[in-house]
């Protein structure tokens, strides 16, 4: 067995056991996906009340992609909490395994189940909103846009595992607050326009904002990927930056861990 085969079924296994956990919370999930369809269809009916069918569908982006955004975050960061509550952390981090063949296992079902989760919701808000015209729109353009903004994510999420790592009884809470900085400065529901000069300073350093801008442009003005240049090469770059620097910072945070004792802490 080669040592990349080896790598690769041993993430899966984190996938399998990913998978095998929300299946076990699986009141928690349907509760979260209720109250997810909820929160997208409260922010969508804002642009149905002003008749505007442009508003509605940017609306309608914004409240998906935060909610994709927010599913990736938490699975990525509340895995940590999980473990607590299995009582299996210690034993995880003490695994003669790659870091970096955790953390990428982990973080690739968080992706997988996030779209998931987000096709589900878009299916509910067409359903929910049938004079939305979608003949203009270019589903591989939008598509394609979430999943390369993946990566920038799964590098965010990493870094943000490390709060419940360290903090052991708010950490989880406290990626939250990465979240919302997120979507302050990247044009969730409103153009970054509006914004301050320094507040667009650091919404071109998100990648949620390529993202937004790639997935509207694909699903309201139908522009093919291959002229959303400028959009694309911010998020090749930062995809290839945040991923190491997620497992570094990880890594670094973990050796910290275990020096003072946190992983076996459970409250």
């Amino acid at each position: 067995m080669t040592v990349l085969s080896r790598e690769m079924k041993t993430s899966y296994a984190f996938i399998e056991r990913n998978f095998y956990l929300t299946r076990r919370y699986w009141g928690w999930e349907l509760a979260f996906l209720v109250y997810s369809v909820a929160g997208a269809l409260s922010i969508s009916l804002i642009g149905a009340q002003a008749g505007d069918s442009r508003l509605l569908l940017s609306l309608m982006i914004g409240a998906i992609f935060w909610n994709y955004l927010s599913v990736v975050f938490s699975w990525i960061a509340e895995t940590i909490t999980v473990e607590r509550w299995e009582g299996t952390l210690e034993y995880t981090m003490m695994a003669p395994i790659r870091r970096a063949t955790q953390l990428l296992g982990s973080t690739a079902y968080a992706i997988v189940y996030g779209l998931v989760h987000t096709a589900v919701i878009l299916v509910v808000l067409i359903l929910f909103f049938p004079q939305l015209d979608l003949a203009r729109a270019n589903p591989i353009t939008a598509v394609s846009f979430v999943l390369l903004g993946s990566f920038s994510f799964v590098g965010i999420g990493m870094i943000a595992a490390i709060l419940p790592l360290l903090y052991v009884e708010r950490g989880a809470q406290m990626t939250f607050v990465l979240q919302s900085c997120l979507l302050l400065v990247s044009g969730v529901y409103y153009s970054i326009s509006i914004l301050p000069p320094w507040m667009q300073v650091l919404s071109h350093v998100s990648p949620a904002t390529y993202v937004l801008d790639g997935v509207r442009r694909g699903l309201i003005e139908g522009v093919p990927i291959t002229n959303l240049s400028d959009d694309i090469w911010p998020l090749l770059l930062m995809g290839v930056t945040l991923i190491p620097l997620g497992i570094w910072a990880f890594g670094r945070a973990e050796r910290y861990a275990k020096r003072t004792g946190k992983l076996k802490r459970v409250g």
